[in-house]
């Protein structure tokens, strides 16, 4: 994981987007590359963006004073009360979480501590004064996924603040495809985004994802919320990070164990999926789909050994992937190949699994070493 990458992308993404705050979302685990690695190279961020409270309990025991806002918002009873007392900033986005909210606030079990079987925390971050809770209230301008409809933002809005303890209100909305440039939709949902705010000028607002960022200037607003930018993954089709400007803050490596010589016309790995045309010198990767590198890539998926691309042949198993060695006669066994990373962008490797690069990085199991560099 490379810790000066996270940084330099986090630098990269003010550089775009400069007169914006910057939410930096590190859930799934910090997008694979660990939560508490990647959130101390990224505390400069405004705020984090998490997909849980318990992330944010995670962040807390590291002592970082950072906003962290709940993208899910409140499930259940009692989660307004740990929110409360971890100054976690909760996302409203339907009709279900206000009940609950008027429901803990109005029998007292919203402060902090209370109902929750708990000693309360003591706050790491700022609240509003009072000790008021800041809200996020999300509007679906045309993700139809989560969202109040925009007509609904003057009801939604009063009766938030009609609320005790709530303190100050932010809007926000995600886009459904904007990393297609000058997208018909995302330049409405910008459209309709501005409209429901309108008659709210001073309320905080916030649209960008990471592909609005560098595709949608005009949406980037009083907050931009940055993800895969973030660790170096691009959001646009076609492109890699470091065409953006970004680079990779993980590479994933895997030592060669065996090197064997097979003749033409033998196969190689199960089902017999792929056969030598010529004398192969095969190589044996000590790494496999119970790693997370992806069972469907296909034979010819590149693979980086001293530099130089050579190809997968036969299937990728459970613990190991085979590669051609023929054109690289002096490589050992010892030797480390990149799977993804440096030199060879996830998102290509993505593209030959069918899937994108997010899913990739997010699907690192337990059992890959994490090894931390500063560059």
């Amino acid at each position: 994981i490379h810790l000066g990458a996270l940084r330099g992308n986090l630098a990269r993404v003010r550089a775009l987007a400069p007169r914006s705050r910057l939410m930096a979302v590190v859930k799934a685990d910090g997008y694979g590359h660990g939560l508490e690695r990647t959130v101390l190279a990224l505390r400069e961020a405004d705020a984090f963006g998490v997909a849980s409270i318990a992330d944010g309990e995670r962040i807390r025991a590291l002592g970082l004073a950072n906003r962290i806002v709940v993208l899910s918002g409140i499930d259940e009873s009692g989660d307004l009360a740990r929110m409360r007392a971890l100054s976690l900033e909760p996302v409203i986005h339907h009709e279900s979480q206000l009940s609950l909210m008027r429901r803990e606030w109005s029998s007292g079990r919203a402060e902090p501590g209370a109902d929750t079987g708990q000693v309360a925390a003591a706050p790491m971050a700022p609240m509003a004064p009072g000790g008021a809770q800041a809200i996020w209230i999300k509007f679906d301008t045309g993700m139809h996924r989560l969202g109040f409809a925009p007509d609904r933002v003057s009801d939604v809005l009063a009766q938030v603040r009609d609320l005790p303890g709530v303190g100050p209100v932010h809007l926000m909305t995600h886009f459904a495809n904007s990393d297609v440039d000058a997208d018909p939709l995302t330049l409405d949902q910008i459209g309709r985004f501005e409209a429901c705010g309108a008659e709210f000028a001073q309320i905080p607002r916030s649209m960008a994802n990471s592909a609005a960022v560098v595709r949608f200037p005009a949406s980037h607003g009083d907050w931009v919320r940055a993800g895969g930018l973030l660790y170096g993954i691009s959001v646009v089709a076609g492109q890699c990070g470091a065409d953006l400007g970004f680079q990779p803050a993980m590479t994933l490596t895997a030592r060669l164990i065996a090197i064997n010589e097979v003749a033409a016309g033998e196969s190689v790995g199960y089902g017999q999926a792929w056969r030598a045309a010529r004398a192969t010198r095969v190589g044996v990767l000590a790494v496999g789909y119970a790693d997370g590198y992806p069972r469907s890539v296909g034979a010819g998926t590149p693979v980086l050994v001293r530099d130089v691309r050579v190809p997968i042949i036969g299937r990728v198993s459970m613990d190991l992937t085979t590669i051609d060695l023929t054109d690289l006669p002096e490589v050992e066994v010892g030797e480390v190949a990149v799977l993804w990373g440096r030199g060879l962008p996830v998102e290509e490797i993505g593209a030959a699994a069918a899937t994108i690069g997010y899913e990739l990085v997010c699907g690192m199991t337990r059992r890959v070493d994490f090894v931390e560099t500063d560059d």
